[in-house]
């Protein structure tokens, strides 16, 4: 069996017969009518775009809510090797927690286009479809990185140097051929154009519109652009940024799915290594359940996309959703699961939640101390949330996800995953920091993680930090069954930029110690600290 527009007609059967929800619009109307009047361009195609957003267009156009598919931008090497070999067709797979999986083609990609380095057609194509009158949407997913002009140092990338001085005629930074696009756009009558970050990153909207503003006032102020593009780019009649929050799973493709589909029939779906060591593959493995929020801003306006459940709502509304999610939710328990399963030797998140010690730890994070001061957005329940996220998304057994992985970059987390509700505690005349016993415990749990040796005294790598070589020192001098004086970690507990708050200030520094001390009493000190206080 082969994943094409002829494999799919010369096999239906066999594809039917093996599970397949197959398209059932006409999917040649739905090209050519795509190409004439384009309504939705995305930049960034992969993975989690073919997961999520093209899933939903392929739904609405099953059930005919809309006739228009999408146009993917995508890396010159996904898109000559995923897409057009199969015909721009790709397979998603959800992974669903009760063990079963569905199988969906999907076909809704009528275009695949790239913007890399010598592609001066694909350039050609896409000015034309920003030109177009019927394009109401552009979106992203090309990671909150994606957006940066400047290196760590705070110095312009040169590639987006190079296009602030030379202007939109030939752009080689990616953001400044997005931002020469939608010059073109201006030039064409100032159109007006939603242009929607869907990253994974708190406020994108704002990300997104800062770099393009960037560009459109250089240009401007150098006259390499007509007068007047840089207000275009300020005014949200004619381009809005709209805020979203975005929460699907979508690990790298799995290696139990890819025998499940040769065990199918299918041939050609080995997943390929990119060059920029991404793993893809023409088949998308994912969780079933997806949350997609949108700051409802859409000067030329939009088909009803809520019909394929994305939520459309306020700026305000999409910020307490994304503080919900983020602060209390979902990300404190994955990183609290991170740190302990590192610890005591996990390779799984999935398998953490069979773990009755650490199930009730993070239930307790999430039920006990966290929920008290959500803000319900109104659009989703918090409860709810966290109980999907406890009952249905952690425990799910196809996810691969690891807590090694989880654990990179703890230091930057723990302010927000955590802060925010040591903050809110502080901030409370019902509450008192002095309740919150489970936070201090991934605090503890955190130092003792930094050690890098499991409950069982066995060493492991630490997973990357920007902070390791500064917080690393300060437990290096802690053995396990040996005395210490603990006090030496408080310098690293008053310090606001790993905590959101200074620890000693709140009165959380000495229940860190004091956790981190039994922590370090001997092999399995670790679990038994959990048991004793969890």
């Amino acid at each position: 069996m082969q994943l094409s527009e002829q494999g799919l007609r010369l096999d239906k059967g066999k594809w039917e017969a093996a599970g397949y929800k197959l398209p059932e619009y006409d999917r040649a109307a739905m090209i050519e009518k795509t190409k004439e009047k384009p309504f939705w361009l995305h930049f960034g195609a992969g993975n989690i775009f073919r997961a999520y957003q093209a899933a939903v267009v392929e739904k609405l156009l099953d059930t005919g809510v809309i006739d228009r598919g999408l146009i993917a931008v995508g890396g010159h090497e996904a898109v000559e090797r995923l897409f057009w070999p199969h015909d721009n067709y790709h397979l998603m797979v959800t992974l669903k927690a009760n063990g079963t999986v569905e199988k969906m083609v999907i076909g809704s990609v009528a275009e695949a286009l790239t913007m890399d380095a010598g592609q001066e057609r694909h350039l050609q194509r896409l000015a034309e479809i920003f030109r177009k009158d019927s394009l109401q949407m552009v979106t992203f997913t090309i990671t909150e990185k994606g957006y940066s002009l400047k290196r760590g140092d705070g110095s312009l990338l040169p590639e987006v140097a190079e296009d602030l001085a030379r202007g939109p005629a030939e752009p080689v930074s990616y953001m400044g051929r997005v931002a020469a696009l939608l010059h073109a756009r201006f030039q064409a009558g100032g159109k007006p154009l939603a242009m929607v970050s869907m990253d994974n990153c708190s406020h994108n909207g704002d990300k997104l519109k800062a770099s393009i503003l960037a560009f459109a006032e250089a240009w401007e102020k150098k006259g390499l652009v007509n007068a007047g593009f840089g207000a275009y780019v300020r005014d949200e009649t004619k381009v809005s940024f709209p805020w979203t929050m975005i929460d699907k799973i979508v690990p790298r493709p799995d290696k139990s799915v890819e025998r499940l589909l040769a065990k199918d029939g299918l041939e050609g779906m080995d997943p390929i290594v990119t060059d920029r060591k991404t793993y893809i593959a023409p088949f998308v493995n994912g969780e079933e359940t997806q949350y997609l929020v949108v700051e409802d801003k859409f000067p030329g306006g939009r088909p009803q996309l809520e019909a394929g459940g994305l939520i459309f709502t306020d700026g305000e509304t999409v910020d307490k959703v994304e503080k919900m999610k983020v602060c209390t939710c979902l990300n404190p328990l994955h990183t609290a699961l991170a740190v302990f399963g590192c610890v005591l030797g996990f390779e799984k998140i999935s398998q953490e939640m069979r773990d009755p010690l650490l199930k009730k730890l993070v239930e307790g994070i999430g039920y006990k101390e966290g929920l008290p001061v959500v803000v319900n957005p109104g659009v989703l329940d918090p409860k709810e949330f966290i109980d999907t996220v406890l009952q249905v998304r952690l425990p799910n057994p196809f996810m691969p996800d690891t807590p090694q992985r989880i654990a990179t970059d703890t230091s930057q987390k723990l302010g927000v995953r955590f802060g925010e509700t040591v903050k809110a505690y502080a901030a409370s005349e019902e509450l008192s920091v002095s309740d919150l016993k489970l936070i201090p415990l991934v605090y503890a749990g955190w130092l003792r993680y930094l050690m890098a040796v499991d409950d069982s005294g066995k060493a492991f790598e630490l997973s990357a930090d920007p902070l390791l070589e500064t917080v690393c020192p300060v437990v290096a001098g802690f053995c396990l069954g040996k005395e210490a004086d603990v006090d030496v970690l408080r310098p690293v507990l008053e310090n606001k930029a790993i905590f959101g708050v200074n620890l000693r200030e709140v009165g959380l520094a000495d229940r860190v110690c004091g956790y981190f001390k039994e922590m370090i009493a001997g092999p399995g000190a670790v679990r038994a600290t959990l048991e004793k206080y969890v």
